[in-house]
């Protein structure tokens, strides 16, 4: 018996095109939330072909609405006078609610909206996952590294062991 298959039985996975690895060294990510992204079509087509990096990135909730800012996309290899500014504020799309509650958590002491990633979802729409994230202080950027190369050597040692057929 044949079975009837709808277009969301084989959904591809999201492609992401850049992240922000030091997001999780310098902040401690309390919240994530998904937004999508205004975007001109050479901004889109540059981003397919892997010309975005969010290095140095932040949000913020200014009159209502949700900015990106520091969100660098290459202008596009093929666009000629539609190319926009490669660095210029993009806005997010998310619900008003979301916004309200983002606001009133960013005007608490410390907090920050984080990009934490950049990418295509399953239907094609470029999304910005960002993270309601509270700044580190030194000691704790030591303490998680050590503990990250202590985990680290955990796993080395039982791949070890594991080798040795024990």
């Amino acid at each position: 018996m044949a079975r009837l298959t709808s277009r969301h039985d084989n959904k591809a996975p999201e492609r992401v095109i850049a992240k922000n690895r030091r997001a999780f060294h310098d902040y401690h990510v309390e919240e994530t939330f998904e937004a999508g992204i205004v975007l001109t079509g050479t901004e889109v087509r540059s981003l397919r072909e892997g010309g975005g990096q969010l290095t140095d990135t932040y949000a913020l909730v200014r009159d209502g609405e949700l900015w990106l800012l520091g969100l660098h996309i290459k202008p596009y290899s093929h666009g000629n006078r539609a190319n926009v500014e490669p660095d210029r504020r993009r806005k997010l799309l998310m619900h008003k609610k979301q916004i309200r509650y983002l606001k009133e958590k960013v005007a608490q002491a410390g907090m920050a909206l984080v990009p934490l990633s950049l990418y295509f979802s399953d239907a094609g729409l470029a999304k910005v996952k960002l993270g309601l994230a509270r700044g580190k202080k030194d000691y704790d950027k030591r303490a998680s590294m050590a503990a990250r190369d202590s985990r680290r050597e955990v796993e080395r040692a039982l791949k070890e062991r594991g080798r040795d057929g024990r």
